[in-house]
Order: structure tokens, then sequence, then C-alpha cells
């Protein structure tokens, strides 16, 4: 763990989806109401097989489909044991978009699984915003497949400082 300009850097090797399993229940065992977790990386980098995996610890069983379209899906308590948004922000054109859509209404209580933030305007002046930026680690064995290796570097703000997974 290093810590830099009050945020603190955590790196983790993803070998496989069982390891990025693992690591989405740990960033939902720290989970709190009004935190942010914001998934940044390319097409097919992981971000919403990571968001599933987090409100899959989180208590939810039933499928969570990838909210590209809808823009915002969510997720409530019980049997969540804390109340997620989800919302995929790649089909926003402009970062003003998000008052229309209400956002800081869905947030109130919850947590926020942001894919795409930067298409919102960002997040990480937020003090309670973990960035997690997945790569794929690609060679030839694995170009065909999407559950390949990858690397996390998650980035947390001030709110993360004892509680980084």
């Amino acid at each position: 763990m290093t810590r830099s300009s009050g945020l603190t850097e955590t790196h983790h090797n993803l070998p496989d989806l069982a390891a990025m399993g693992a690591f989405g229940e740990r960033v939902a065992a720290v989970l709190r109401p009004g935190d942010v977790i914001a998934l940044e990386g390319g097409l097919g980098a992981g971000k919403t097989t990571l968001a599933r995996a987090i409100i899959a610890a989180l208590g939810y069983s039933g499928e969570v489909p990838s909210p590209t379209f809808t823009i915002i899906e969510t997720y409530d308590a019980p049997p969540l044991a804390v109340p997620v948004v989800h919302a995929d922000f790649y089909r926003l054109n402009d970062p003003g978009e998000i008052e229309e859509i209400g956002l800081d209404d869905y947030r109130e209580g919850a947590a926020l699984i942001a894919e795409w933030p930067d298409h919102a305007g960002g997040f990480a002046h937020e003090p309670a915003c973990l960035s997690i930026a997945l790569e794929r680690v690609i060679d030839d064995a694995d170009a065909k497949t999407a559950d390949g290796p990858r690397i996390a570097i998650a980035r947390g703000g001030a709110d993360w400082l004892e509680r980084m997974p």
C-alpha cells in the first residue's frame, strides 16, 4: 500500500475470474452507504464483472444486468447489507446529464458503483470514492478469452484510508 497526496493506493493481481470475485468480496466487506466505487478501464476490462461480484457479496442472489442501456439499476437492503446504485455512464454525452437522471436521489443512503465515471464528471474528488482501474493482461494464450488475468489498481480517498481492500 502506498500513500501520497491524501490517496491510498493498492495493486492487485487478478489471474482469473475467481480472483476477481474474491476482490469484489473484499470491497463489499468494507462498503458503506455514501461510498462510491468508480470502476475505470476499457471495454472488456471487467468493470461489470467486478460490480456483479460486489453486489453478490453484499447478499444479492439474482441476476445483475449491465446498466449500459438503463444507465441505473438499484439493489435495496434487505437483502443487501448496503443498498447499491449500479450505474453505467458510458452513454452520457455530458456530465450535466446526471442531474437529469436524478443520480443524487438514487444515491441517498446507498453506495454507488459507477462504470465509466469520467463520463459523469468523475467522483475522485469525493473522500468516500474508491477508484479501481482495471487492466487486462493479454498474452497470446489469453487474447481470445474474457476471463484472462487482470490488474486492479485501487485508489482510495480519505474515507478509505483504514479500509482499503
